[in-house]
C-alpha cells in the first residue's frame, strides 16, 4: 500500500509503465538487462565528448605531444582496470553504487560516500552545462543564463528517459562526434606535417605540466563516475559483457576524444591557446564561416555535451534517489534544475581545480570496495550500520593525495590516494582479522 501511495503521489507508476523501470531501490532482474550493444553504446558515448578533446588539448598544451600521448594511454589503461573491475561487481549483484557502498560502508555509512559522488557528479553536470552555455553564447553572441537553462532543460530531459535516454543520445552522439572530430583533426592536421605534430613541445615550446599531473588529469575526468559504474554496468547481462562495454570507454573512447583534440592543438601550434575559448572543435568549425557548418556545430554541441551531462545526471539522481529513498526521475528534476542554477554561475571557469579535487577525494572509495569484495570479505553482507574501517583508510588515501599534490607534484596524486586508501584498507582489515584470531 505504501509504494502504491509513493506511486501515485508523482504518476510514477505510470511514468515507470511507459519509460521503464529504473531499479533504484532493486537488483535489475535478468529479464530486464540490456545488449550489449545497449551498454557499449552507453558507455562510449559518455567520454566520446568535447570536453575530452578539450582535456587532449590542455595535456598537449601543457606537456608535449609525445609525453602527453603517454599519459593518454596509461591513464586510460588504469581507468580500463578501476572501473572494468567495478562494472563488474556491479553485472554480479544487479545493484546499483549506492547499493553496493551500503555493503563496503555500512546501511546507514554509505550515505556519506554514495552522497558525496552523487554531489561531485551533479556538480560535474552544472560544469558541462556551463561549458555548453558559454560556448554558444560567445560563438553566436547569445545571452549566456539563457543559453545555459535551454541546455539544462534538454539535459533533464533525456536524463528523465533513463538508461534508455543514455542509449538514445549516444546513438546520435556518437556518430556526429567521430565524423565532425575526425574532419577537425584531419583538417588541422593537413596544415602542418605529422613530424611537427609528434615534435610539438608545448605551448610557447616549454612543456609545464608533469607526467603525474598528466595523469591525474586523464583519471581525474572520470573517476568520480567510474566509481559509480556499477549504476550502468548492473544492467549488462553478463561479466564480458560488462567488461567489454567498459572497454568501449576505457580505452577507446575517451582516447580518441582526447586525441582528436591533442592533435588538433599541435597541429595549430598557436601561442597561448585557450581550449576553452575558441581553440576547440566547436570554435574551429564555427571559425571556417561557413553557415550550414556553424548551424551542425551548434547542433553537435548540444547533442556532445548532452551525452555527458545525462549520463552524470543519472548517476547523481540514482544515487541520491536511494539515499532519501525516493524514485530517480523525480530526483533528476530536482537535481538538474539545482545544477542549471549552480552552472549560470560560472562554475566551468574551476575545470582544473575540479580535477584536482576529484583526484584526491574520489578514488579511495573506489579501490576500499575492490579490495573488500575481490579480497578481504568478498560477500553481500550488510553487517553493520557504520563500518569504520573505510573510512579511516579513506581518510588516509585522501590525504597522501593532498600530501602528494602539494609536495610532490611530479607524481599523480589519483594514482597516490588509490593506491593508498586500498592499502590501507587491506591493513587494517588485515590486523582486525589477526586480533579476532587471537581472541578466539
Amino acid at each position: 500500500m505504501k509504494q502504491t501511495h509513493e506511486h501515485g503521489a508523482f504518476g510514477q507508476a505510470e511514468v515507470d509503465h511507459l519509460l521503464g523501470d529504473e531499479y533504484e531501490h532493486h537488483p535489475v532482474p535478468p529479464t530486464a538487462r540490456r545488449s550489449l550493444f545497449s551498454v557499449s553504446l552507453v558507455w562510449a558515448g559518455f567520454p566520446m565528448i568535447m570536453t575530452g578533446a578539450m582535456t587532449g588539448s590542455i595535456l598537449v598544451l601543457g606537456m608535449g605531444f609525445r609525453d602527453a600521448l603517454a599519459a593518454m594511454v596509461i591513464g586510460n589503461l588504469v581507468m580500463l582496470v578501476y572501473v572494468g573491475s567495478l562494472g563488474v561487481l556491479g553485472t554480479r549483484s544487479g545493484t546499483s553504487f549506492a547499493q553496493l557502498a551500503s555493503i563496503v560502508f555500512g546501511r546507514k555509512g554509505y550515505v556519506v560516500a554514495s552522497g558525496l559522488l552523487s554531489t561531485l557528479l551533479l556538480g560535474w553536470y552544472a560544469v558541462q552545462t556551463g561549458i555548453t552555455g558559454a560556448l554558444v553564447s560567445s560563438a553566436y553572441h547569445l545571452n549566456y543564463v539563457l543559453m545555459t537553462v535551454i541546455a539544462g532543460v534538454f539535459y533533464i530531459g533525456i536524463t528523465f528517459v533513463g538508461v534508455r535516454g543514455l542509449h538514445y543520445i549516444g546513438l546520435v552522439s556518437i556518430p556526429l562526434f567521430l565524423a565532425l572530430g575526425l574532419f577537425v583533426a584531419g583538417d588541422a592536421a593537413s596544415h602542418s606535417s605529422w613530424h611537427a605534430i609528434l615534435a610539438y613541445a608545448g605551448n610557447n615550446g616549454k612543456a609545464t605540466m608533469s607526467m603525474g599531473a598528466g595523469l591525474t588529469v586523464v583519471i581525474a575526468l572520470f573517476i568520480d563516475a567510474g566509481t559509480v559504474t556499477a549504476d550502468f554496468n548492473r544492467w549488462a547481462r553478463s561479466t564480458r559483457d560488462s567488461i567489454i562495454a567498459t572497454a568501449c570507454a576505457f580505452p577507446i573512447a575517451n582516447l580518441v576524444a582526447m586525441l582528436i583534440g591533442g592533435v588538433m592543438t599541435a597541429a595549430l601550434a598557436k601561442p597561448d591557446a585557450n581550449p576553452f575559448g575558441s581553440d576547440n572543435l566547436f570554435g574551429y568549425l564555427n571559425g571556417l564561416q561557413l553557415g550550414w557548418l556553424s548551424a551542425l556545430a551548434a547542433v553537435f554541441l548540444y547533442c556532445n555535451l548532452g551525452s555527458v551531462c545525462s549520463h552524470c545526471l543519472y548517476n547523481s539522481s540514482t544515487g541520491w534517489s536511494r539515499i532519501l529513498g525516493t524514485h530517480m526521475r523525480v530526483m533528476a528534476v530536482m537535481l538538474g534544475a539545482i545544477g542549471i542554477v549552480v552552472a549560470a554561475g560560472n562554475v566551468w571557469a574551476f575545470f582544473i581545480q575540479w580535477l584536482s579535487l576529484l583526484g584526491v577525494l574520489v578514488p579511495p572509495i573506489g579501490a576500499i570496495v575492490l579490495v573488500d569484495q575481490y579480497s578481504l570479505r568478498r560477500d553481500a553482507t550488510v553487517d553493520a550500520n557504520v563500518r569504520v574501517s573505510p573510512f579511516i583508510a579513506w581518510a588516509i588515501g585522501s590525504a597522501v593525495g593532498l600530501l602528494v599534490q602539494f609536495d610532490a607534484p611530479g607524481y599523480s596524486t589519483a594514482i597516490a590516494s588509490m593506491i593508498t586508501g586500498g592499502v590501507a584498507y587491506y591493513a587494517i582489515g588485515a590486523l582486525t582479522a589477526e586480533r579476532a584470531r587471537r581472541i578466539a
